[in-house]
C-alpha cells in the first residue's frame, strides 16, 4: 500500500503501459482533464468528445505510460520512438512530434536512440504526491526496455510571455543547465500574444534580468525537475505552442546520466511493482 493520496488515504499506486483500448482511452481522458478542462489550454468545440489526442497516439512506436490509484487513472505520459514512416512523410530524420518545431538534425551518434517524452500530466489532486515519481519510473523502465538512450522533450515554462521565456533561458544558462554536447535550432513558431495572460516573473525580476542580474531568479517546477532529478540539459531557445498557449524549452536527458539517487528510487519502485 502506498500513501499516495494528498488527503492521506492509503491507496495502491500501479504503473502500466497501455496495451488495451481502455487503457489508451484512460490516457487520452486524463490528458483532456488536465490540458482541456483544468488548465483550459485547449479549445473544445460543441459536442466534441472530451479526449486530447493526435495521430501519434496510435502508432506502434508510441508507448503510453499510466499511473492508477487503485483503479482510477490519475497520470499519464507519452513516449515517441523514431518512426520511419513519419520521417519519410514529413522529411524529418526521426519522425517524432518535436521535429515540427525544432531542428534535431545534429542529435545522434552510433548506438544512440532518441525518443520524445511528451504529454506529461497528473490530475490536480495527485500532483504533489508519489504519483509523479511513479510516472517517471514507468517511463524510465519502458525506455530501457525499448533500448532508448536519450529522452528529448520540450518542457512547459508555464508562461506565454516571450520576454519571460527568454529570461528563463538566460537563467538556465546562468545556472549551467545548457547542454555542452547538443544544440538544436528552434524553427519558425507562432507569435506569442502581445499581452501575456500568464507572466512568470515580476516587473522587478524582469528589470534585474534586463541588467544581466540573474542571481535569485528561479525556474518553473517542471524545468527544475527535469534538470535536477533527471539530469536534463536544455538545447534550444524557447518555442511557443499556439495550441497549448505556452512557451516550452527543448531539452535532452541521457538515461545513463540520471542522478544516482533518482536511479535508486526508480529501481526501488520497479522492484515493488514486480512484487505487487
Amino acid at each position: 500500500m502506498t500513501p499516495g493520496h494528498p488527503e492521506g488515504f492509503m491507496t495502491t499506486l500501479r504503473c502500466h503501459i497501455a496495451t488495451t483500448q481502455q487503457q489508451l482511452d484512460d490516457a487520452l481522458r486524463v490528458r483532456w482533464e488536465v490540458f482541456g478542462k483544468e488548465l483550459e489550454l485547449l479549445e473544445r468545440t460543441a459536442h466534441a468528445v472530451p479526449r486530447e489526442n493526435n495521430g501519434f497516439d496510435t502508432l506502434a512506436t508510441t508507448a503510453h505510460v499510466l499511473v492508477y490509484a487503485d483503479d482510477v487513472p490519475v497520470a499519464t505520459a507519452r513516449l515517441l520512438l523514431p518512426n520511419p514512416e513519419v520521417a519519410r512523410a514529413t522529411g524529418s530524420r526521426l519522425g517524432i512530434d518535436l521535429e515540427t518545431k525544432v531542428d534535431l538534425s545534429e542529435l545522434g551518434g552510433p548506438g544512440l536512440v532518441f525518443a520524445e517524452t511528451t504529454r506529461f500530466c497528473i490530475l490536480k489532486d495527485w500532483r504533489h504526491s508519489a504519483v509523479l515519481m511513479w510516472l517517471y519510473a514507468g517511463l524510465h523502465q519502458e525506455s530501457r526496455r525499448r533500448g532508448v538512450t536519450h529522452w528529448i522533450a520540450s518542457a512547459n515554462t508555464e508562461t506565454d510571455s516571450a520576454e519571460d521565456a527568454h529570461i528563463l533561458f538566460q537563467v538556465a544558462a546562468y545556472q549551467g543547465l545548457l547542454s555542452t554536447r547538443w544544440r538544436a535550432r528552434t524553427l519558425t513558431c507562432p507569435r506569442a500574444p502581445e499581452a501575456p495572460a500568464a507572466p512568470f516573473y515580476t516587473p522587478e525580476q524582469r528589470a534585474h534580468a534586463r541588467q544581466g542580474r540573474f542571481e535569485g531568479l528561479g525556474l518553473p517546477p517542471v524545468l527544475s525537475l527535469f534538470s535536477g532529478k533527471l539530469g536534463a540539459r536544455f538545447i534550444a531557445e524557447p518555442l511557443y505552442d499556439a495550441r497549448f498557449r505556452r512557451f516550452s524549452l527543448p531539452l535532452v536527458s541521457a538515461l545513463q546520466d540520471v542522478p544516482t539517487s533518482t536511479q535508486k528510487f526508480f529501481d526501488k519502485m520497479t522492484a515493488r511493482a514486480s512484487r505487487g
